[in-house]
């Protein structure tokens, strides 16, 4: 899926937050946004969620515009919204169900995906059951269980500790692999940004920047990383 914003102007009304904003995000690509507090990441996400609408300028999807939520856009926060009487499966599977998917399709899917993330033999365990990281991982399994063309992610690590947010962006990668999703994830961590993204964006700035690869830890001290990180430090006024 393509997403782009073409002189958007986003915010509620009377209430702009951030306007003129041309931003394009090619099909399959993870694009990491970051920017100062209230410069309108969330906002810039809930827009292209369909949640809201844009003030000015166009918000669109392969070309087409974004008026309202749809199920092949996933919105996922920093807060794993699972619902505590259902179990992990259950929670994977209710989407589906929402959509008429028959029983136990929706089953297999949502066990084959809580599989991938690794949680399997889990599947029947309550949410307060589990840690943190596991309900994100859960969080991630029931997004991308129904299948959606674009995931759109909000801070989704920003409440886990470091290691298991390390281990959360690996499992990203990892997970998104073959599944061809359009990524556009919201951090305030400038080294979570690099490590997933394929580009950054600047908002604010109207600048997108290429993130050198491979996608390895190690890259962390390459000199080309390094001088990225400097330069999107510097955007953001550090």
């Amino acid at each position: 899926m393509r997403l782009r914003l073409k002189g958007a102007a986003l915010g509620r009304p009377g209430a702009v937050v951030i306007g003129g904003v041309d931003l394009d995000v090619a099909p399959g690509e993870l694009l990491t946004v970051v920017g100062p507090s209230g410069c309108g990441k969330s906002t810039l996400l809930r827009t292209f969620a369909g949640l809201l609408p844009a003030l000015g300028g166009r918000v669109t999807q392969d070309g087409e515009p974004i008026a309202r939520p749809e199920a092949d856009r996933a919105l996922l926060f920093q807060e794993d919204a699972l619902l505590p009487w259902r179990t992990l499966r259950g929670n994977v599977e209710l989407p589906l169900a929402i959509r008429g998917v028959p029983r136990a399709e929706r089953r297999a899917r949502a066990d084959d995906w809580l599989a991938r993330v690794g949680l399997a033999g889990r599947e029947t365990r309550l949410p307060h059951r589990v840690s943190g990281g596991q309900r994100q991982r859960v969080q991630l399994a029931r997004a991308l269980a129904g299948a959606p063309r674009a995931l759109l992610m909000d801070e989704p690590f920003g409440a886990l500790d470091a290691q298991t947010r390390a281990g959360m962006q690996q499992l990203l990668v990892d997970v998104l692999r073959g599944t061809r999703a359009t990524v556009v994830f919201v951090t305030h961590d400038v080294d979570e940004a690099l490590f997933l993204g394929d580009r950054v964006a600047l908002l604010g700035t109207g600048r997108v920047l290429d993130v050198p690869r491979p996608r390895e830890r190690a890259a962390h001290d390459d000199p080309a990383t390094v001088a990225l990180r400097r330069e999107v430090l510097e955007s953001l006024g550090n």
